[in-house]
């Protein structure tokens, strides 16, 4: 299923990408030794990174499998969302159903009630900054390609490519960094730690009322909720504004369809 964070936020794209060449030749050095020349052994070649199906393959059989994802139609998150640096805080739901139906409700403290949805061809958001308002144009593709519920299975036809681009640190672990382009053009950044599989985050770009935003999302610790691993807390910087999604909750295969229907104001909106 797709990610909690690209649910709630929504927001990527990596800047400088560093590719790196795997395979590279060898070298052999020739060293004088008396009373004749005598050639060293080839150095070793340079690591060759693995495929980024690869990769990915491993973070779902990590997680606990892609049988396990497939056999869930539904699901709903509750937790706590956070800005400490600006002394927000409040709960959080969030709901999602296949193919590409999503919910996202949120009360934070001193700004109010917020929602965002997508009911598989209508996308809104409210909120008290805003109002109603729909989404459209390519904020719209990007809505209807983030929704996909089986989203982090990374299905091929939805990709014009997925490559491994280098071994890296990141967010102090050592990672894979993979490249995504999609069929709409977006580019999104991942990260997989090499010791556990498991996606250690990643870096997306997305047009936004307030104009095109990047961010850098870290997954904290992984639990289990039912028989999937997921990250129980999850970070999202954006514009050196820190926000933290603390999952307390996961409930599968209960949401119940009603959930996405267009709220009144927004109905009101559309022609």
């Amino acid at each position: 299923m797709k990610s909690v964070m690209r649910c709630v936020c929504g927001c990527a794209l990596s800047g400088l990408i560093l590719a790196a060449v795997p395979g590279a030749a060898r070298i052999t050095a020739q060293v004088p030794q008396p009373p004749a020349q005598t050639a060293q052994p080839p150095a070793p070649a340079a690591e060759e990174l693995p495929a980024a199906r690869k990769i990915i393959e491993r973070h779902i059989a990590a997680v606990g499998g892609r049988d396990v994802i497939l056999a869930h139609t539904s699901s709903h998150v509750r937790g706590q969302v956070s800005m400490p640096a600006n002394g927000l805080s409040g709960p959080i739901e969030i709901f999602a159903a296949r193919p590409n139906r999503t919910l996202m409700r949120m009360t934070l403290t001193g700004i109010g009630d917020m929602a965002e949805g997508f009911d598989g061809k209508i996308g809104w958001m409210i909120s008290p900054v805003t109002g109603p308002m729909l989404t459209e144009g390519r904020q719209l593709e990007q809505k209807r390609f983030d929704s996909e519920f089986y989203g982090d299975l990374k299905s091929p036809e939805l990709y014009k490519s997925i490559t491994t681009v280098e071994r890296t640190t990141f967010d102090g672990r050592e990672c894979y960094k993979i490249r995504l382009v999609n069929g709409i053009g977006l580019e999104d950044i991942e990260y997989y730690d090499v010791k556990t599989g498991l996606k250690a985050g990643g870096q997306m770009s997305r047009d936004t009322p307030m104009g095109s935003i990047t961010s850098t999302y870290t997954h904290g610790e992984y639990r289990r909720f039912g028989k999937l691993l997921h990250p129980a807390t999850q970070k999202l910087s954006t514009m050196g504004v820190e926000q933290i999604l603390t999952v307390e909750s996961i409930e599968y295969d209960k949401v119940d369809p009603k959930v996405f229907e267009l709220p009144a104001a927004i109905k009101a909106l559309i022609k």
